[in-house]
């Protein structure tokens, strides 16, 4: 690398190359870079290692509900040209089980993990919250917006402002000092004011978007939907644009902090999500295509954007479209 005299002028390749910074700061905290494991992409808590492994700069496990759940019949899973159709159904262990998984698991890693909780009775958040924080993660996921199991329990809680809020404030008098993130429904038209009404209670960030809800795939030859809960919420990269302008919505609404996910896959994706509000990035679907290795090979090509950008900061990023 070449250094010009006295003029200095070649001082910024040094910058770039030795003193470029792609961590983030939430909760007080340092994220090594803002690409995180959504929740639900793996199952079984002990597994999220292989994310850990791979780079990501946090993982959120798969949203736990009080009672174990089996989940929805299968096939759960479908793949279609612009992504993924899932249901699920937030198959977990229960908390009794889940709460020692992630005990261990949280104990097993220096990178900031994220517990996901459900549940469809507010006093059930409040037990959930009041379970988990004792162990200590980075922050709690209130996930008030499931799409697959809105048949079952009613409405989301997602779906209206008074009952996100309260959600928000009934966990957050439990939370202690145990951040509070709130994942919110896409399937809304006023996403900004929901968001808004649970910072108004104490909500430390917000986490969106949720899959799209609700899709269904059909096979010709069979002539039946082919999910065996026949519909899902739709993940993938077709809905990148519904997740860009729901974050981008919900970051001129709130101060708090956001976590923004759906339908990244690739660099370009993951710094168009942060100019639209994101301080972390959720990483998902993506991963069944291209495997894990895509968080590093992320990462690479984000630096070398802000190289020849002349970005020493990924955190100038965050907003940076409004």
């Amino acid at each position: 690398m070449e250094v010009e005299g006295e003029s200095g002028k070649s001082y910024s390749l040094l910058i770039k190359y030795f003193f470029m910074n792609t961590s983030v700061r939430l909760f007080g905290k340092r994220f090594t870079n803002p690409i995180f494991l959504p929740s639900g992409i793996i199952n079984d808590i002990p597994g999220h290692k292989i994310a850990v492994e791979a780079g990501a700069g946090a993982v959120v496990l798969k949203s736990i509900t009080v009672e174990r759940r089996e989940g929805n019949p299968i096939p759960r899973v479908a793949k279609y040209n612009g992504g993924f159709i899932n249901s699920v159904g937030l198959r977990n262990p229960g908390l009794t089980k889940a709460k020692e998984e992630a005990k261990a698991f949280i104990k097993s890693t220096k990178t900031p993990v994220i517990v996901s909780v459900f549940a469809a009775r507010i006093s059930d958040f409040e037990r959930l919250v009041a379970e988990i924080m004792p162990l200590k993660p980075i922050a709690i996921e209130l996930n008030l917006s499931c799409p697959n199991v809105e048949g079952e329990f009613g409405a989301m809680l997602s779906d209206n402002r008074a009952s996100s809020a309260e959600a928000t404030k009934i966990a957050k008098k439990v939370s202690g000092k145990i951040p509070l993130i709130c994942k919110l429904s896409p399937n809304t038209t006023n996403i900004g004011e929901i968001a808004k009404a649970c910072e108004a209670e104490g909500a430390d960030a917000i986490a969106a978007i949720n899959t799209v809800a609700t899709g269904m795939i059909i096979d010709i030859h069979k002539r039946k939907p082919i999910l065996g809960a026949k519909k899902g919420g739709v993940s993938g990269h077709g809905i990148k644009p519904i997740a860009i302008a729901r974050v981008y919505e919900i970051y001129e609404a709130v101060k708090i902090p956001i976590l923004g996910m759906g339908g990244i896959s690739t660099a370009d994706d993951v710094i168009e999500m942060m100019m639209a509000g994101a301080t972390l990035v959720g990483v998902g679907s993506a991963v069944y295509t291209h495997g894990y290795k895509l968080y590093r090979q992320m990462m690479e090509d984000i630096e070398e954007f802000m190289k020849k950008e002349g970005i020493t900061d990924i955190k100038s990023f965050i907003g940076a479209a409004h």
